[in-house]
């Protein structure tokens, strides 16, 4: 049984990204179900609009609804006080890729700063900046380097009696953390870095 307050999170995102006009790639969203562990994941991505494909800046979610919460949530929605209430773990991958060379470190940082935005009780933090370099034969010229940088923020959603009464509640602290994103992700597409033109054949 999946109750309703994950597929409500999910709703959110949708409909506070799309507003935002941020682009969903669909070929990237997947739910899936532990079968032996029982959490629940959600993985989408988003793009800025207009941008060809792969997209120059992206941004992967995943949302993991673990089997306690589940059980808290069961709990709080027959009566009964859970010991914690439920909460969801976040992650954000923040990824610029289709680069021509690696990319200056200071500027990169300049926009990935340490800490994300907080959401209710718990702050959005920064993992490891890694850099990419791939290299690829190219039709009887030779080879071809290309480059991306990618980013993790990990934090967690923790619901509240009132999110948990009224999902509704939930919205503003998403459009929050999509105002982040999308500042974000334009300010990354700004960088003066030099992009290769879109390979049909990769995928985003």
């Amino acid at each position: 049984m999946l109750d309703h307050l994950l597929v409500d999170l999910i709703t959110a995102f949708r409909q506070s990204f799309e507003e935002a006009l941020l682009q969903r790639q669909a070929v990237e969203e997947r739910f899936q179900v532990d079968v032996f562990l029982g959490d629940v994941s959600w993985e989408t991505s988003y793009s800025l609009p207009g941008e060809e494909q792969p997209p120059r800046v992206r941004v992967d979610i995943s949302l993991d609804w673990p089997t306690w919460s589940q059980t808290a949530y069961r709990s709080w929605s027959i009566g009964e006080r859970p010991e914690e209430l439920p909460e969801v773990v976040l992650e954000l991958a923040l990824r610029i890729q289709r680069l021509a060379e690696a990319p200056p470190e200071e500027i990169v940082l300049a926009v990935l700063h340490p800490e994300g935005p907080t959401l209710g009780h718990d702050t959005l933090m920064r993992s490891a900046v890694t850099v990419e370099q791939v290299r690829e034969a190219v039709d009887g010229t030779g080879e071809q380097v290309r480059f991306a940088v990618e980013t993790t923020y990990e934090g967690s959603i923790g619901f509240d009696e009132t999110h948990l009464e009224d999902p509704v509640t939930i919205r503003p602290m998403i459009d929050e953390l999509t105002r982040w994103v999308s500042s974000t992700l334009v300010r990354l597409a700004d960088l003066p870095l030099r992009f290769l033109p879109p390979d049909p054949t990769e995928k985003g």
